[in-house]
């Protein structure tokens, strides 16, 4: 972090060093170099800084007088270049660019940020370079305050109040089916107030993890629910993941209460807890009172503990509190104008987080959350069935490409019924979007974005009509989120200028369960938003602000990855292979050899046989 004047010597000797060759033929500069060739760009470089420091001279001749021209140049021979000469009034010069790589307002905005940088140099050469900000009044103002311009007055008690509220508004609606079988909101009401005061007798209540063990079905949504109403906080565990995932997940959650079935107490690891099986302990569970139980629960209490990926092989659980569950399900209701007579579908694992979505934001709306088997999401044709009679479809692009290319390939035709999709869990390529309109003719196409650790989902972008190419975009903050492009030094970044996304607001979550020292450099002060004790989580993604207020996707900072929606550490996986005794090293990476079909590819070092 040098000062302005340390590093203008730096430039100094590195460009005298350079011009003790300048005699240096340039085809035998070119020969040595041996540039691969390309008509789209100069072969050896592609940005030029000229600076003519002669001094301006009078010139005259003879009954004649003599002054410059200024010319117009019509074709960049690079890129781009800066020109700057000295004259009698100081500096003056000109930006030359292709315009096919940049905007007129893209390359002003370039000279505004040089000649604020420059100015501030020239004030204070001392000044160290991390001190020096591109951003003037009016660019702060916008990417601080008018582009996060989201406060909203929404609910931030409770889920299960929303829920409440709907089941006196439309108690004989369908809220969960699956599979043939369905539960109304009043008969969802009692089956998860029953469970709830059940969980509490044996110990459930604000702060306590509740291990969730449940097969795909309606009760599921009983479960979580009843866990919800309970005070607790339910650790959702996929039955179908590893053993080895399961216990690893249950010791490091401290749960003490497994909520499950009978017939998955064999897949699952030993427990030294108290057990409820919904099946076996059915008769107890029904005798329990019909009527929620009347203690309240605090927002600020866990309401669940899901578990990503780790970069150190070892998975961590981000805590999400009832305000921010409250508040991402009363968001997403009026983003989405989500009520009676919407019924959303349920592609994915309730252990991971856009399950949120799919199957807990329609029951504070009033709509109709369907779970889907297993089977009927992997099964193109069979999915496409199912949109038939949907509504509403969040899912990650891979699933939606699925989708799009069974309806095409059966001759399906429009499914117009859909009014409203949403693709997340990863980049959304534009390519997809007309195939999407095509095959969603009356929808409304939205792109959501959004880390476990901001509650689900924290910006969207509107998919505009006619549009099949460009960057992936995530759009704006929803209401009560903050969006920050920062640099490395937690300052923030004008327009077009690529840094870390850095989400603030109600979303997000409390941290990594029993893990501080990643938490704190994870979730640092919101120095921005002016409420007392708020922070922003550093998300670890690239972005930029557009010149149209919406962010732009470019990328992780790191090696994490997403394919088909998860979020996975390659370190997590490498760490797993090389305790493997036939592997002494490996390095793992995601490729798409064809589009859409991203997938996990290991190469390993082999070990030695003595």
């Amino acid at each position: 972090d040098p000062s302005f004047r340390e590093l203008l010597g730096r430039v100094r000797e590195t460009t005298l060093g350079a011009y003790e060759h300048q005699e240096v033929p340039f085809e035998r500069l070119v020969a040595e170099l041996s540039p691969e060739r390309s008509l789209s760009h100069s072969p050896l470089f592609q940005v030029a800084f000229m600076l003519d420091n002669a001094q301006d001279t009078e010139h005259g001749l003879a009954g004649l007088s003599v002054q410059g021209v200024g010319t117009e140049v019509e074709v960049a021979k690079v890129d781009l270049s800066l020109g700057l000469a000295v004259g009698s009034d100081g500096l003056r010069g000109g930006l030359t660019y292709s315009t096919d790589l940049w905007e007129a307002a893209t390359m002003q905005r370039l000279l505004s940020h040089f000649t604020r940088l420059v100015g501030q140099a020239a004030a204070d050469p001392d000044v160290r370079i991390s001190r020096v900000t591109l951003l003037d009044e009016t660019e702060r103002r916008e990417v601080l305050d008018e582009w996060n311009d989201t406060a909203a007055d929404y609910p931030r008690e409770s889920f299960h109040e929303l829920f409440a509220e709907q089941v006196a508004r439309v108690p004989d609606a369908p809220a969960v089916a699956y599979d043939g079988r369905s539960l109304t909101y009043a008969e969802l009401d009692r089956r998860s107030a029953r469970l709830a005061h059940h969980l509490r007798r044996r110990g459930a209540g604000p702060e306590v993890r509740v291990g969730l063990c449940l097969e795909r079905g309606v009760d599921l949504l009983v479960g979580v629910l009843g866990v919800l109403r309970s005070g607790a906080a339910y650790v959702p565990l996929d039955p179908s993941h590893p053993a080895g995932r399961l216990a690893a997940v249950l010791a490091d959650a401290g749960a003490s209460l497994l909520l499950t079935e009978a017939g998955l107490l064999e897949r699952l690891p030993a427990f030294g807890g108290a057990t409820v099986c919904l099946d076996r302990d059915a008769a107890d569970i029904a005798a329990e009172p019909g009527a929620a139980p009347t203690a309240r629960v605090e927002p600020r209490s866990a309401a669940y503990v899901v578990y990503t990926s780790g970069s150190t092989g070892t998975p961590k659980g981000v805590v999400v509190e009832h305000a921010s569950l409250a508040h991402f399900a009363a968001t997403m209701r009026r983003a989405f104008e989500l009520g009676p007579g919407d019924v959303t579908l349920g592609t994915v694992s309730v252990a991971f987080d856009i399950w949120v979505f799919e199957a807990l934001v329609p029951l504070a709306a009033g709509a109709a959350a369907r779970l889907l088997p297993l089977d009927r999401v992997r099964d193109g044709a069979a999915l496409v069935e199912e949109l038939r009679t949907a509504t509403v479809l969040a899912a990650v692009p891979a699933l939606i490409r699925e989708a799009v290319g069974a309806a095409r390939a059966a001759g399906a035709g429009a499914l117009d019924g859909v009014r409203c999709v949403m693709g997340g869990g990863e980049a959304v390529p534009p390519e997809l979007w007309p195939q999407m309109r095509e095959v969603f003719p009356n929808a409304r196409l939205y792109v959501g974005y959004g880390p476990t650790e901001a509650t689900v989902i924290a910006t969207r972008h509107s998919i505009p009509a006619g549009v099949s190419e460009g960057a992936p975009m995530i759009g704006r903050p929803l209401p009560d989120v903050r969006a920050y492009v920062l640099d490395g030094r937690g300052s923030p970044l004008p327009v077009g200028v690529p840094g870390e996304l850095c989400l603030g607001g109600v979303g997000v979550s409390r941290g990594y369960l029993g893990r501080r020292e990643l938490t704190a450099e994870r979730f640092v002060p919101d120095v921005f938003g002016g409420e007392p004790g708020a922070r922003l989580y550093r998300t670890g993604d690239r972005a930029r602000w557009r010149r149209d207020g919406e962010l732009e996707y470019l990328g992780r900072l790191d090696e994490q990855v997403k394919v088909r929606g998860f979020r996975i550490e390659l370190g997590e996986i490498e760490g797993a292979l090389r305790r493997h005794e036939s592997v002494t090293d490996c390095v793992v990476v995601a490729r798409e050899d064809a589009p859409g079909d991203k997938r996990l590819v290991a190469y390993v070092v082999g070990g030695v046989e003595a």
